[in-house]
């Protein structure tokens, strides 16, 4: 449907944290502040506008257009203006804010349920966004893509259909093995190869990387104590496993990780635990905490795609981190490009500074290599020494290496 035919439009007004109110002040007084909400958005509509409370904490307003979206942005504007003077409750003064969604109908052949539905999947974009969203069935496929991922993903977990791939870490100095990242792979009964950058954002907002995140965890130690088991002794070989930041929130990572090392008879220094920086953001304190524990334990902790997001060299110094991994996205064409060859040598020397050994992701030629070793990087990761393989290819790349 062109968005400027639109007759008619539903509007979705969902109250940002208004559960905070109940939960402290009761629901006595969140039903009062319902009302004067509800008299506020009334207030700004117009008379053939037609409010409804469809929800604890959201409203749907059905408004008839003249301009097409125009008209319901404008709309959308005054109902959110209508909420920017607090509110007055008993000796509280509480400002609320909202997220819209809007879905857009053309004639009355179009499904109430449907618009609504649309509507509410657009306010989920809104809270995400921090802005007033319009429904658009393209966002709607992907969600649904992401929905059916979900449920595929939660079956391949229940039945084992995913695996570990594992790429060596190389130490430079000695061509070495170092130790070896676990990376998930899921490959489907029908031959589908399914990326982890489509099944880890949906597990992460699902949920599904605690299971997920314990499950690698438990097959890397598994693989390791199994290489030991093949060698007679311990086979040399450490693992780096990635760690997400929803799980080291929602999951006791320690006792997993502990428990882990039990069960396969490990030591926790054979283990280097992988955070992206947004591990560090969400709660700094708890992830220090947890950052401790698992160092007791015996764990390296690295920094994975440094470089990439919100750094904060106060992080750097405050929390426990033994490398940094340099994004493969500097590394990448490094050698034709100075401003790259800068960011990597500011990187190495701050990681110097701070006591840490780095590893520089993506390396695929031997000049590359060279030239990492001449500006005193530790450690490298890529296709020039190997593509993530599986446990028996890994196996023998260690020996073959380090013999």
């Amino acid at each position: 449907m062109a968005v400027d035919r639109a007759r008619y439009a539903v509007l979705v007004v969902n109250l940002d944290r208004f559960s905070r109110v109940n939960a402290c002040m009761g629901s006595l007084s969140g039903d009062e502040l319902l009302i004067s909400v509800a008299r506020r958005l009334k207030g700004v509509l117009r008379s053939r506008d037609v409010l409804a409370r469809t929800g604890g904490d959201e409203f749907a307003v059905l408004l008839g257009l003249r301009e097409g979206t125009e008209d319901a942005l404008q709309v959308a504007g005054r109902l959110q203006q209508a909420l920017v003077q607090p509110f007055q409750l008993s000796d509280f003064s509480i400002r609320v804010e909202c997220s819209i969604g809007i879905a857009l109908g053309e004639d009355a052949d179009d499904e109430a349920e449907d618009m609504i539905r649309h509507a509410q999947f657009a306010v989920k974009r809104s809270k995400r966004t921090g802005q007033t969203e319009v429904y658009r069935p393209h966002l709607f496929d992907i969600v649904r893509s992401q929905f059916s991922i979900e449920t595929r993903l939660r079956h391949a977990l229940e039945v084992g259909q995913l695996r570990l791939a594992f790429q060596p870490i190389c130490d430079l100095s000695n061509g070495r093995i170092n130790s070896f990242e676990a990376l998930a792979r899921w490959r489907t009964p029908e031959g589908e190869q399914i990326s982890p950058t489509a099944f880890i954002p949906v597990a992460e907002e699902s949920g599904l990387i605690v299971p997920l995140g314990r499950w690698a965890m438990d097959e890397a130690a598994r693989t390791l104590a199994e290489w030991d088991r093949q060698r007679g002794r311990d086979s040399g070989a450490r693992m780096a496993v990635n760690l997400s930041a929803v799980q080291l929130q929602r999951d006791n990572v320690e006792t997993m990780f502990a428990d882990v090392l039990v069960r396969h008879g490990l030591c926790g220094d054979r283990f280097t635990i992988e955070l992206t920086e947004s591990a560090f953001v969400v709660d700094p304190d708890r992830t220090l905490q947890t950052m401790l524990a698992l160092k007791d334990l015996g764990a390296s902790i690295a920094m994975d795609d440094f470089g990439t997001g919100y750094s904060n060299l106060a992080y750097l110094q405050k929390l426990p981190i033994d490398k940094l991994k340099i994004d493969r996205s500097f590394i990448t064409g490094m050698l034709a490009d100075r401003d790259k060859v800068a960011i990597v040598r500011a990187i190495l020397s701050l990681a110097q500074a701070l006591g840490m050994r780095t590893t520089a992701e993506g390396i695929e030629t031997q000049e590359l290599e060279h030239t990492l070793v001449a500006l005193g990087c530790a450690f490298g990761q890529g296709y020039f020494y190997s593509r993530p393989v599986d446990a028996a290819a890994a196996y023998q790349l260690l020996l073959d290496r380090n013999a």
